[in-house]
């Protein structure tokens, strides 16, 4: 067994979900007061919105540089040690934002998050080394449901700090990702034997040698395909949601808060109760075909719906959604071996970091088509569609993969 005592896998898990907890709260502490910074120090509306878009560029794109380093890292030193640099780097990034005198600062503040923020790579890394095959689903559901309450109580928590200072929200997230390096540094036990692990090396660990490993095998190739559709499709709500509700329903930052603390609270009870069960009884495979297929019909639903209230309601059939995510990243941990499951997951973040970047500029162009006085799409709620069939898309070509299943790679795992 890679965690040699049941108490100390249980102690593992807890506290990757706790770490993920607060660093995602960490994270979203910032949202309701970042803009506003970044507009008190650039001193002009305009110039705000230019700086906040490169901001959001550049976390992606360090996200993508350094997603495959991070992961390769950790499959030659070991998670512990990775992570919890990572977690302290991320403490001492949120002091420098929260101490920057000017917009370059900051800058440099979003590259530093976007360099720690990689650590995730070596979380989801974790859960595979200390999950056997079967359960993984399982453990990805609970970080997914960790991730979304911290997308909950982070905004609402940095809304409430806002009010007493821009600065003040830094200063807790500094604070939470310190806490969570505590944490670690007392429960963490490392989770990769130094016989499973692989040798550092930059053919593999830049972006573009890792993506060659999800092309070693079809199946790998087309649940990469699978992971980039399903993040695609999600960056929609990022891109125009705020924007689409406000045009279309009237809707303010309350409703629009109020909303998006509910898509939380949907997603953590989805991720967090159901991936368990329904994996069980039909497996993977269908479990993440049934959950795109679902988000399809619920993102469908959303672009039709002429009122607020049956936009609502669609996102209970869009909140089944949350079934794909863990089910594909267990999925995609049984087609490489142990020492390569950092790797495989530095590979999934660069692939989530490309969506993160073309996917709002293709949806925000559409939105921006379907709107105005002469819209080149006659309908507001085309980027819902257009999302809608992505997923289905995304639907149709992982029940192809799982019809041309191959028996998993890593038949070692913690637990058994």
């Amino acid at each position: 067994m890679t965690v040699p005592a049941h108490p100390r896998r249980t102690a593992a898990i807890a506290f990757i979900l706790v770490t993920a907890l607060l660093d995602v709260m960490s994270m979203g502490i910032v949202i309701p007061v970042l803009p506003q910074l970044i507009e008190q120090l650039s001193g002009s509306i305009a110039a705000a919105g230019l700086w906040n878009g490169l901001f959001v560029a550049l976390w992606a794109g360090m996200q993508f540089l350094c997603s495959p380093v991070i992961g390769s890292l950790s499959d030659r030193y070991g998670r512990r040690p990775v992570i919890l640099v990572s977690i302290a780097g991320l403490a001492l990034d949120y002091v420098l934002m929260a101490l920057a005198p000017n917009l370059w600062w900051l800058a440099l503040g979003r590259i530093l998050a976007g360099v720690t923020s990689s650590s995730f790579t070596s979380a989801f890394a974790y859960m595979a080394d200390i999950t056997p095959p079967e359960g993984r689903a399982k453990g990805y559901g609970l970080i997914g449901a960790a991730f979304s309450a911290g997308f909950v109580a982070g905004p609402l928590i940095g809304g409430v700090l806002g009010e007493v200072s821009l600065r003040a929200p830094f200063w807790a997230a500094a604070a939470l990702s310190g806490l969570a390096f505590l944490y670690g540094l007392v429960v963490l036990p490392e989770s990769l034997t130094p016989d499973k692990r692989m040798a550092f090396s930059w053919t593999r660990a830049n972006p573009f040698g890792a993506l060659r490993l999800l092309r070693s095998h079809p199946e790998l190739s087309s649940l990469a395909v699978v992971n980039f559709l399903l993040y695609f499709a999600h960056h929609l709500f990022s891109a125009v949601f705020v924007l689409y509700a406000g045009a279309r329903y009237g809707w303010g930052a309350w409703e629009v808060g109020a909303l998006l603390a509910l898509v939380g609270i949907l997603d953590m009870g989805v991720q967090g109760m159901l991936v368990g069960p329904v994996v069980k009884r039909l497996g993977d495979g269908p479990t993440m075909v049934i959950g795109l297929a679902f988000g399809a019909i619920g993102i469908g639903a959303m672009g039709l719906a002429p009122t607020g209230w049956l936009f609502v309601a669609a996102m209970l059939p869009n909140a089944l959604w949350g079934l794909a995510m863990p089910t594909i990243q267990s999925l995609m941990t049984r087609r490489v071996s142990e020492s390569e499951q950092g790797q495989l997951q530095g590979a999934n973040n660069s692939v989530g970091a490309i969506a993160g970047i073309l996917s709002p500029l293709f949806f925000g162009a559409v939105y921006s088509a379907s709107v105005g006085g002469n819209p080149f799409f006659p309908h507001i709620g085309t980027a819902f569609l257009m999302a809608a069939l992505v997923l289905a898309s995304a639907a149709l070509l992982g029940w192809r993969a799982g019809r041309h299943a191959t028996p998993q790679l890593d038949s070692g795992a913690a637990g058994h």
